[in-house]
């Protein structure tokens, strides 16, 4: 929880139970966190150069530790300098960027990144550097591009920048598959369901991109496009993507109110996966649902739309505005 003003987990741990103690020798220390004395004495040195902890001038090798209000509070402060310094630094750079680059040579327009980690690396500084939106099409097998990350999407959310995502149908028959959509649902994000989606994909602002080289029996690589006429054709490849998908809802995510007589919650997370190309037995089983219960659903929904087959369903779930793209 503290590893954000340099804390490890060994520093925090020994700061919480000086905190709970108020003050302790070191031996006393030790014993409550299972260390050696060197250990121990190490740390309380550590905590000692972070302002969160001090020797009693009272009685020697008595340790006594800093209010958290102030000691923490102080730390945070200057975290928070630090970041606006930062933040500083990284527009001019920017600007500075900007203004020697002009137009860039044609190999300059592409990157090429290789290995697992620069893959990852690479990918998260996409997502979290993206203001605006963040474009992505993911299949049921990725090969390069990391899956979905809820902490990531919490922070881009948090920032108010818009995701849009096509997910390959099989992603919803994958273990946690459906938690994770229902998550993402959740903050707001748009999601819609496809057959399948030619490769994976994700663009941040319209301003780069980033698609897998290699398969998963490969070392991981991925090409970053940056803003050109290549960057237009995947982007064009996105929206005609999103644009033939269907709109996934569940969780309740987007639901128009209803007359008591209507479809509930659960009504339109059935339609929603029927029409995506699931089972009834599949819906089931994601939704936790027995099959007679998503059979018995689906009927009375027939009859409340007065159809007799589920092509027409489909139809007038649509003209009701029960599964609309928009």
């Amino acid at each position: 929880m503290l590893g954000a003003i340099g804390l490890d987990e060994t520093h925090e741990t020994a700061y919480r139970a000086l905190v709970s103690v108020g003050a302790a020798e070191v031996p006393d220390l030790a014993r409550r966190l299972t260390l050696g004395e060197h250990e121990t004495e190490r740390a309380l040195r550590r905590l000692e150069l972070h302002g969160l902890a001090a020797r009693s001038s009272a009685r020697p090798g008595r340790w006594v530790a800093v209010p958290p209000g102030v000691a923490l509070g102080a730390l945070l402060t200057r975290q928070r300098h630090e970041l606006e310094k930062a933040e500083l630094a990284a527009a001019l750079l920017a600007e500075e960027y900007r203004g020697a680059a002009g137009e860039p040579a044609a190999h300059d327009l592409v990157e090429m990144v290789t290995g697992a980690a620069a893959v990852s690396q690479r990918f998260l500084q996409l997502r979290l550097g993206a203001r605006e939106e963040v474009c992505a099409l993911a299949t049921g097998t990725p090969a390069v591009l990391p899956g979905t990350d809820g902490d990531t999407g919490d922070r881009a959310a948090g920032r108010g920048v818009g995701r849009r995502v096509v997910v390959e149908r099989s992603v919803l028959g994958l273990p946690g598959g459906i938690t994770e959509l229902s998550a993402a649902l959740g903050r707001d994000e748009r999601v819609r369901v496809a057959d399948r989606v030619p490769a994976e994909l994700v663009i941040a602002d319209r301003a780069l991109a980033m698609v897998p080289l290699t398969s998963r029996t490969a070392e991981p690589a991925a090409l970053v496009v940056h803003a050109s006429g290549l960057l237009e054709l995947l982007s064009g490849l996105f929206e005609s993507v999103w644009r033939d998908a269907l709109p996934l809802r569940l969780g309740g995510g987007g639901v128009p109110e209803q007359d008591p007589d209507g479809p509930d919650t659960t009504d339109l997370e059935i339609l929603s996966l029927l029409l995506a190309g699931l089972t009834d037995a599949s819906v089931a089983k994601q939704l936790d649902l027995g099959l007679r219960t998503v059979q018995r659903r689906v009927k009375r929904l027939m009859e409340l739309t007065g159809v007799t087959t589920r092509l027409q369903l489909g139809w007038h779930a649509y003209e009701r505005g029960w599964v609309a793209r928009s």
